[in-house]
């Protein structure tokens, strides 16, 4: 079961800025909805707060520390190793291989080290903003794919969709020389 984190970063490293995004990418909203449609996604309890519902179609799953969290439509789980059990047992129910972390920045932060995957749609502008994303380390992490975009017109930048993939992993399938 891959876990793939999905966000949007600007050149800054900035996700966010009072639990909201900085910026306006209705096309970045779109790309989304197509990645995350089916298939089971976690955030942390700040991002939900900040949709203000559960994502139609997908099975949102929220990590908060509160116990009295709740809300309908959603479920909870206390911890993110909690929240990867439930993404994975809503996954295998849905048959899909894929869970997708979704944010904040401490969700991120935990989820990384677990990740098989970040898709990442880079912003192309700095911006002001109190959520960062972690380090994409060139160590670990190997560009597959890029695709550079204009801004349509509900977008208020250029972007591009990026995917990357764990160097190491890529190194584990490789067939041998043997």
């Amino acid at each position: 079961m891959d876990i793939v984190l999905l966000a949007a970063v600007a050149k800054n490293g900035v996700i966010g800025r009072g639990n909201a995004l900085p910026w306006r990418l209705k096309s970045d909203m779109i790309h989304f909805r197509t990645l995350t449609m089916g298939k089971p996604v976690v955030i942390g309890r700040k991002t939900y707060l900040s949709i203000g519902k559960p994502l139609k179609g997908r099975t949102t799953i929220v990590v908060s520390r509160d116990p009295g969290f709740a809300a309908p439509g959603i479920v909870v789980a206390p911890n993110l190793p909690s929240a990867l059990a439930a993404a994975r047992g809503d996954a295998l129910r849905r048959g899909c291989d894929t869970i997708v972390v979704a944010g904040g920045a401490e969700i991120y932060a935990q989820a990384l080290p677990l990740a098989a995957a970040l898709v990442i749609t880079e912003v192309h502008k700095r911006v002001d903003g109190d959520a960062l994303f972690p380090s994409i380390d060139p160590a670990i992490w190997r560009e597959t794919a890029r695709s550079e975009r204009e801004p349509a017109a509900d977008d208020e930048v250029s972007f591009a969709f990026v995917s990357y993939e764990r160097a190491t992993a890529a190194a584990e399938h490789r067939p041998s020389a043997a």
